[in-house]
């Protein structure tokens, strides 16, 4: 029998100890080529995003399924957005006080695009639902996402919209038991060229992964980080160590706590109280810092602040003279 086209990728990663190797940036492209072009079968596909798993990947590997993955999606016109926003781990602890980080940006004048996941029944609030409690949608289509960008300069793109094949190949976490790659992926996806990205992570280790990524990509602007429950959102609790690129170089920064003490658990998980906070009509403590300081940590990643002190001044003026009718249809 002839030898499968995609086994010697699979040979590359599980030869053992001795004889397995990583992955240059090319074969890891050439190999999600594949997978999203469907040419692999479910047993390769198996094998590989396990073994990848177990290994777990490089920044030079992720640098090429990244590229594969950003061929694979539709072409967009330079300029379209100007901050890409990854959100997909969801929130259980706090409410996704980012989005309303996204929205302040917006407000005042930058074009952001948020694309992410929604796993209703695990318990974990999704920027989905915090939308629908402001009054918005996600878009449907990508027609629908250049009109909501156009309209409020945010929209929201959910990833079986974005790429059904990617969407495919995330759902296989549920089969397999396992995180794979492809989560890696997806935060870097930028499908709307944005020159800025902001992303969270969760898992330690992997924000100097997309930060030499990014290096190896081209990505002249990132700023990736732990965030609160594995999105980009500043948990003010805490110092935040933001890993970024900054026009091409790295740039790396710590943020300082901003409370003594920390913040309980939101039991309730309220997304009405998002409109509330938003239009002045209830103050939050922790959901207040927390977006303050994520804005300033997208603004230097805009390049519209140098420095942490700089970036909060900001986004504290920015939140100050918010529109407070920015959420009316």
């Amino acid at each position: 029998m002839n030898e499968h086209p995609f086994a010697s990728f699979i040979q590359i990663l599980g030869k053992g100890k001795r004889g397995a190797r990583d992955m240059t940036q090319l074969e890891a492209r050439q190999a999600m080529e594949m997978v999203l072009a469907g040419q692999v079968t479910p047993e390769q596909l198996g094998a590989f995003l396990m073994l990848m798993r177990v290994k777990e990947e490089t920044p030079a590997e992720v640098a090429g399924f990244v590229e594969a993955a950003r061929a694979s999606l539709p072409s967009v016109a330079p300029g379209t957005v100007d901050l890409d926003w990854a959100c997909y781990a969801g929130k259980r602890r706090q409410l996704p006080w980012f989005l309303l980080a996204a929205l302040l940006l917006a407000s005042h004048g930058f074009k952001v695009l948020m694309h992410g996941l929604n796993q209703p029944g695990d318990h974990r609030v999704y920027v989905p639902q915090a939308l629908r409690a402001l009054g918005m949608q996600e878009a449907q289509s990508h027609q629908q996402a250049h009109q909501q960008i156009a309209a409020r300069r945010l929209a929201y793109l959910p990833l079986p919209v974005l790429s059904p094949v990617l969407q495919h190949l995330i759902a296989l976490k549920a089969i397999l038991g396992l995180r794979s790659p492809v989560h890696t992926v997806l935060r870097m996806l930028n499908p709307y060229q944005a020159p800025a990205s902001i992303l969270g992570i969760f898992h330690p280790g992997y924000d100097l992964t997309h930060q030499q990524a990014a290096l190896l990509l081209g990505d002249s602007r990132l700023a990736v980080f732990k965030g609160e429950g594995g999105e980009a959102e500043c948990n003010p609790d805490g110092p935040c160590m933001v890993r970024g690129v900054i026009d091409g170089q790295v740039r790396d920064q710590e943020w300082a706590p901003q409370f003594a003490q920390r913040h309980l658990r939101d039991e309730q998980m309220d997304c009405t109280q998002l409109r509330q906070v938003w239009e002045g009509n209830a103050r939050h403590e922790y959901g207040e810092a927390a977006l303050r300081a994520t804005a300033a940590i997208a603004l230097v990643a805009l390049g519209q602040a140098q420095s942490p002190e700089e970036g909060l001044q900001r986004a504290t003026h920015l939140w100050q003279t918010r529109p407070l009718n920015f959420l009316s249809p």
